[in-house]
C-alpha cells in the first residue's frame, strides 16, 4: 500500500471527525451523521491497508 494512499485515508478519518464535531456543536444532526459516515469508511480503508501490508 503506498503512503500516499494511507496519508489520504488518515486525512478522511480526521476530516470526517471535524465534520462530526461540528454537527454536535451546530445542532445539526445531518452534519454529524455525515461525519461518523466518513470516519467509519476512512476506518475501513485503514484496516485493507494493514491487511494488504501484512500479506506482502
Amino acid at each position: 500500500m503506498t503512503d500516499e494512499k494511507k496519508i489520504a485515508h488518515k486525512i478522511d478519518e480526521l476530516a470526517g471527525k471535524g465534520k462530526e464535531t461540528l454537527g454536535r456543536a451546530t445542532g445539526n444532526p445531518d452534519l454529524e451523521a455525515q461525519g461518523r459516515n466518513e470516519q467509519a469508511r476512512s476506518n475501513l480503508q485503514q484496516a485493507g491497508d494493514k491487511i494488504k501490508d501484512a500479506l506482502r
